[in-house]
């Protein structure tokens, strides 16, 4: 249980911090809605992320890997899609490529973020 809240913790930060960089994600709601974001998108990458990457399998390998990053920025913007009223990504393409750096950003910050974690433990 200590390990899933760190994780929590972790994406909630993450997600904070990719709010604070990219102006075309908005999340309202303070902390509350931080919180709640990062524990629906941590949901929606436990449940569905997995079934997603397995349809599109040809794909992630005919592009190596990249095809990967849709699938992070997909998830970041269903994530929008359960929580209208706390996530909201502006920009072209209704916020895809917003949703894209959102997802790269996250990524980044999470994996440094365990990355010091799970060092200093």
């Amino acid at each position: 249980m200590k390990s899933l809240l760190i994780r929590w913790g972790v994406i909630a930060t993450s997600v904070w911090i990719t709010d604070l960089l990219l102006s075309g994600m908005t999340i309202r709601g303070g902390v509350t809605g931080v919180l709640l974001v990062s524990l629906v998108f941590g949901l929606v990458n436990a449940l569905i992320k997995p079934v997603v990457t397995f349809l599109t399998c040809p794909l992630v390998i005919l592009t190596l890997g990249l095809f990967t990053l849709v699938i992070n920025s997909l998830m970041l913007m269903l994530t929008a899609v359960f929580l209208p009223q706390y996530l909201q990504f502006s920009g072209r393409w209704d916020g895809f490529f917003t949703a894209l750096f959102a997802s790269l950003i996250i990524s980044i910050v999470s994996t440094a973020l365990d990355y010091l974690i799970s060092d200093g433990g």
